[in-house]
């Protein structure tokens, strides 16, 4: 039992109240309780998609204890303007950018994780809260973190920014909302593994939250593109987000959904998905 995206900053309930919670110093309590779970479910490896508070560090520090391999970028990276200032560190140009890569280096992050998109409109098929960062952007970023001898984990939605992001050589993308068969292509071509976190929509049905025809569209959608992408040999690895609203940290419901959507092939697939994310993070 892996989860190649969790959150354990986050609760799965209230990110403001959850972020509180460790605002004073990572609450160990919490923090112990969670990994107590994930012990008792069998989970042996976690990594955390990162928060500025030290609690994916803390949680590291704390992991071995209960038989848990754990890795943390420490804060995901975002540019000053764009999706993720709520959890992660700003920079506002490349040189910024170089400093707290370094400065995540010295503080012995485990890979670096960069937010280069918006997130899905839950109300909306299609739509993007953000377009995301250009091509351009994105293959420096990216270039920058491998520098400095870094695997690059990469928030990203959308058929461009994808497609950009694979072609830059970035480790893993995260969630992958929206995608088209050339971003599809440059992920299997380039050996990049896709973390789709399927739970993330598939958790919102039947919660009266988002309108349920959207929500239910943007998981078939979803979920025919992990079908397509195993068909191209690609690598999927499963991670729920934990943390995120509606998916509490244990869940096990990303791997029914990949279950779902990859049938008879699940298990292999998902092997060589975990073995490489295990390799590379």
């Amino acid at each position: 039992m892996v989860d190649c995206h969790v959150h354990m900053v986050l609760d799965g309930q209230d990110w403001r109240r959850a972020i509180d919670r460790h605002r004073a110093g990572p609450e160990e309590g919490w923090i112990r309780a969670r990994l107590s779970e994930y012990q008792t479910l069998g989970f042996t490896y976690l990594r955390d998609g990162g928060d500025r508070w030290d609690v994916g560090a803390r949680a590291r520090a704390l992991a071995g204890e209960y038989g848990i391999v754990y890795r943390t970028p420490l804060a995901p990276l975002r540019k000053a303007g764009h999706y993720g200032g709520f959890i992660g560190e700003t920079y506002g140009n490349f040189r910024e950018y170089a400093d707290l890569v370094r400065k995540h280096r010295e503080n012995g992050a485990d890979f670096i994780k960069i937010m280069i998109s918006g997130l899905m409109d839950f109300d909306r098929f299609g739509v993007l809260t953000e377009e995301g960062l250009a091509a351009g952007d994105i293959r420096e970023l990216i270039h920058i973190a491998h520098e400095e001898g870094f695997a690059v984990m990469a928030h990203a939605n959308g058929a461009r920014v994808v497609e950009a992001a694979a072609g830059a050589g970035v480790d893993s993308v995260e969630h992958g909302a929206y995608l088209d068969a050339d971003a599809l292509h440059a992920m299997a071509d380039m050996g990049t593994v896709w973390v789709p976190t399927l739970s993330t929509i598939g958790n919102l049905r039947g919660k009266g939250r988002f309108d349920e025809g959207a929500v239910e569209a943007i998981l078939e959608s979803a979920m025919e593109n992990v079908r397509k992408f195993a068909r191209l040999g690609g690598l999927i690895a499963p991670g729920t987000d934990a943390g995120a609203w509606a998916v509490p940290h244990g869940s096990v419901t990303e791997f029914a959904l990949l279950g779902e959507a990859l049938r008879e092939k699940a298990e292999r697939t998902l092997e060589l998905g975990v073995r490489e994310i295990r390799r590379k993070f």
